[in-house]
């Protein structure tokens, strides 16, 4: 069967895919672009002689694979060997050649019968004209999917790229190659795939071991192209592909033209250099009126692609308008060429990006774009670097070449910052007179450029530490998951430079303390945990400071729990609290409010290790003593509203909703109050006390209310985070769960699974960033999806949730069974079901009765909490012994779960009602099956 998809557009975007999902931004452009792989162009000899660099692009594979033959074999080993998807981050330098094995796998693969496609990031980049891309799937052995510049990408758009249901086709192979220049963004990406169950990998592109063979190979395959006879010689010293293919190229064009070729690598570079401006000139003096730019003016336009990269028209003329004239005065207006006494009337900016695609054709054509740069990437950085002024090689500086690159760096900041800084590590004199200057006038420009180019920036020798101090005085106080890895970066060298200068235990506490925080939002969690440990030693060195000491053990304490140690948290945060307590009980007035604070985090890793009931008394001591502070000063009543939230939750944990109910109501209204008075401040605490309250009453049978409450919750959190989801999708998540629960319970499944739907998928991302901090989340979300899904009728979609929410729950059951015990027998519970409905009875009753075994332990140690829940599953457990024939056998549990549900029902009657006719119908069922009257 054929599947055929029109694409068109009116306005704005048309991009259609087949087989494969499109994630959009609200303007309805995508966030990422999938196409088919397409093999390397053949390319006309006498076209790529005309400009020799053009036989350095990898597009064109001049060069024959040579020398990588160990790095091919693991990369296919990886291929199809593994779990079902799997994901590889592979990194090396500039010009390392990375992208040509990648390309050799991504043929070798598609002629093995997988799908390749490759994925580029859709912000910044032109959009292709209407049209789709046919990734279906089937009959292929699996999908290869590879993305270049993936350390570029932000985070949350790799996530989204990780989610695509093209790499979740049941039974079909999906690898995900990842190209970057370095490993900084990789803990972080890793992290967000824990969820899907991808196998990872790190591949470090290490020096060629043959760099001879390397080099003849090149040699030789340049000679073909240039018709020349390859006189034998040494290879150079070099460990770098690019710069082996430099040597071998300069030394068979230099052959062919009867010149010297440079001995050193920047000798290369310049050579190259000159044979486009050598080129652009021959068109010039044509004077044919098929080609009509002066090269100096060229020389402006190159310059600016190599800022810019390519654009879409619109785009590149205002780009070239704006690169000045330098004629002489009375010259007709447009691009001048640059040069003294000009007289020759400057050609318009659009014939000026006609002339530049005919020198610079565009890569992909049919997007339409212009400004196509210089490639490699690395002969274009070193381009940008020797047209700056302030070096000593021979080539001429532009003196022009500062004011464009001022003009350029704001808008094209992204590119331009990246390429600049890339070539700051080769070009001693591009950072301190050219991009240090810039950025320390705009330090916002280091953000804008995003994650990798701060990581590049702070691996630069010669960068200021006063410079990147100014950098980061401009990072958000939270997190930002796209920024995160460069923050920590950053923040690591600040640290590294402070401490070379002073090393006593005042910089030490307080400069690993900062550090610890930036690395735990980058996903180091290690590498905080051990920064964190640094800076309590530090601290410990200087006792007097007691309230210093505190926050640097409170630190620590959130690094253990981070790290999955909470009972090592508890004991940071105990220590801390002692602390803090000791400092309000002789200034209560001052540190208070910082004890009380540390009280209900030491609460939160209680309730991590299922302690409930401890957790409940720290929380009712915060409530105490933030009403007193509230009683003495009234502005600290937004804690006080904090407080009584959590109480809230731990009193539900423990069974109690009605009290839980009337905490979360007293937070609510205050917050409410205040929401009057500052609702930017304080909507978001109104949303969460929503979703708190609706979750109360729900326990309580008051589905109505709870629906409603849900509802308004969702309304308010959607719109928060439309302007900033970072803050405020957390919770986004939370509310939709909940609304889906409420609106399952009202019999309106569809609408159920919609918003659920929508709660994985933020949780997803999410749990990219912080995996301890939302695995638990996701996988509540995903566990009631495929309840949801089980209901509507999809029986082969809710197993594969069901599975997923098993597998999430039963790794935090390993690494910590308390807390997670209830939760994983609700998701075997589920799974049961779900295998139950795919006539996998077996399975569906070992995977009910270990739920059973579970919730009986949660029940044991928390009665008031639980019986709902093992009254329900025990039911469930006669009910499929039942539908085996086994009616003796089905009776004692169902038995069971009647007892229980009756005893707990006086308490709650409306939560117990539907259940209890349920188990009475089953046990009638049995006893008739077995020939026995009906209880009475």
């Amino acid at each position: 069967m054929s599947v055929e998809q029109h694409v068109t557009a009116h306005s704005g975007y048309a991009y259609g895919v087949i087989g494969a999902d499109i994630h959009v931004f609200g303007d309805g452009s995508p966030v990422y672009l999938l196409q088919n792989w397409r093999r390397a162009p053949a390319a006309d000899p006498e076209w790529l002689r005309e400009l020799p660099s053009r036989m350095l692009n990898s597009r064109f594979e001049v060069v024959p694979f040579t020398g990588r033959d160990a790095e091919l074999a693991g990369l296919r080993a990886w291929r199809d060997q593994g779990p079902r998807l799997a994901v590889r981050w592979m990194h090396a330098p500039g010009g390392q050649g990375k992208t040509r094995l990648a390309a050799r796998f991504a043929d070798a693969t598609q002629d093995e019968g997988w799908r390749v496609a490759a994925a580029t990031n859709g912000p910044g980049s032109v959009q292709p004209p209407p049209g789709s891309q046919d990734l279906t799937t089937e009959g292929r052995d699996g999908v290869l999917l590879v993305v270049d510049y993936a350390d570029r990408w932000p985070l949350t758009h790799l996530t989204w790229l990780f989610s695509n249901a093209l790499l979740h086709r049941p039974g079909v192979r999906a690898r995900v190659l990842l190209l970057a220049r370095t490993a900084d963004a990789w803990p972080a990406v890793r992290a967000s795939l824990a969820n899907l169950q991808a196998g990872t990998s790190n591949m470090a592109l290490e020096d060629l071991p043959d760099g001879a063979g390397m080099y003849r190979a090149a040699h030789d395959a340049f000679a073909v192209r240039y018709g020349v006879t390859a006189a034998p010689e040494p290879a150079p010293p070099y460990g770098l592909t690019l710069a082996l293919h430099m040597a071998a190229l300069v030394s068979v064009d230099a052959q062919a033209h009867g010149r010297r070729p440079p001995a050193d690598l920047a000798g290369l570079t310049v050579y190259l250099l000159d044979r486009e401006h050598l080129h652009w000139g021959t068109l010039f003096a044509r004077g044919d009126g098929r080609y009509a730019t002066p090269p100096q003016a060229m020389n402006r336009a190159v310059f600016a692609a190599a800022l810019t990269g390519a654009v879409d028209r619109s785009t590149g003329s205002a780009v070239v308008a704006e690169l000045g004239t330098g004629r002489s005065p009375g010259s007709a207006p447009g691009l001048g060429t640059g040069g003294p006494a000009e007289s020759t009337p400057a050609p318009s900016p659009g014939r000026v990006l006609d002339d530049h695609a005919f020198c610079y054709p565009a890569a992909e054509p049919q997007r339409g774009t212009v400004l196509e740069p210089l490639y490699p990437d690395r002969l274009a950085e070193d381009f940008l670097a020797l047209t700056l002024p302030g070096h000593g090689a021979d080539y001429p500086a532009m003196e022009w070449a500062p004011e464009v690159t001022t003009r350029l760096l704001g808008p094209h900041a992204e590119r331009a910052v990246t390429f600049l800084a890339a070539a700051a590590q080769r070009w001693p004199h591009l950072g301190p007179r050219h991009l240090y200057p810039l950025l320390a006038a705009d330090p916002g420009l280091a953000l804008t450029a995003g994650g990798a180019a701060l990581s590049t920036l702070a691996a630069l020798d010669d960068i200021p530490v006063r410079l990147l101090s100014a950098v980061e005085e401009r990072f958000p106080t939270h997190r930002h998951v796209d920024l995160d890895a460069g923050i920590a970066a950053v923040t690591r060298r600040i640290v590294t430079e402070l401490l070379a200068l002073d090393d006593g235990p005042t910089a030490r506490a307080t400069g690993y303390h900062h550090l610890s925080t930036r690395l735990s939002n980058a996903g180091r969690l290690d590498e905080a945990l051990e920064a964190a440990r640094l800076s309590l030693a530090a601290q410990e060195e200087l006792p007097e400071d007691v309230p210093a000491l505190a926050t640097a053990l409170a630190r620590l304490g959130n690094c253990l729990a981070l790290t999955g140690r909470p009972e090592e948290a508890v004991a940071a945060t105990e220590e801390a609290a002692a602390l803090f307590r000791r400092l309000a009980e002789a200034e209560p007035a001052r540190w208070d409010g910082m004890h009380a604070g540390l009280l209900n985090d030491l609460g939160i890793w209680l309730s991590m290790l299922g302690r409930h009931q401890e957790a409940l008394a720290l929380g009712e001591r915060s409530v105490a003593c933030w009403r007193r502070i509230v009683a003495a000063d009234p502005v600290h009543e937004e804690h006080l509203a904090g407080a009584l939230h959590g109480l809230g939750n731990y009193l539900s944990a423990l069974g109690r909703w009605a009290e839980a109910a009337d905490a979360n109501a007293e937070a609510m209204l205050i917050w409410l109050r205040l929401a009057e008075r500052d609702p930017a401040a304080h909507e978001p605490d109104v949303a969460r006390s929503l979703v708190n309250h609706a979750n109360h009453l729900a326990a309580q049978g008051r589905r109505a209310e709870a629906l409603e409450l849900s509802r308004q919750a969702v309304t308010v959190l959607r719109a928060l985070a439309r302007v900033n989801a970072a803050a405020h999708e957390p919770d986004l998540a939370i509310a939709l769960t909940s609304l889906g629960a409420d609106l399952a319970e009202a019999g309106r499944l569809p609408e159920a699974v919609d918003a659920t739907a929508e709660a994985v998928a933020i949780r997803r991302r999410l749990a990219s960033g912080n995996l301890a901090a939302h695995s638990q989340g996701l996988g509540q979300s995903v566990s009631n999806l495929a309840y949801f899904l089980l209901g509507m009728g999809r029986p082969a979609e809710a197993l594969a949730a069901a599975e997923e929410a098993v597998s999430l729950r039963e790794r935090l059951y390993a690494e910590q069974a308390d807390p997670h015990r209830a939760d994983l027998a609700q998701s075997l519970s589920n799974l049961g079901m779900c295998l139950e409905a795919a006539g996998r009875r077996a399975e569906g009753l070992a995977a009910t009765r270990r739920a059973v075994e579970l919730y009986r332990a949660a029940h044991d140690r928390n009665p008031a909490a639980y019986a709902f829940d093992l009254a329900r599953v025990l039911g469930n457990l006669g009910r499929f012994l039942a539908l085996d024939g086994h009616w003796e056998e089905a009776l004692a549990p169902v038995v069971e779960a009647l007892v229980l549900a009756e005893r707990s029902a006086a308490a709650n009657p409306s939560a117990y009602e539907t259940l209890l006719g349920h188990l009475r119908r089953t046990r009638d069922g049995c006893l008739r099956m077995l020939g026995r009257p009906a209880a009475r």
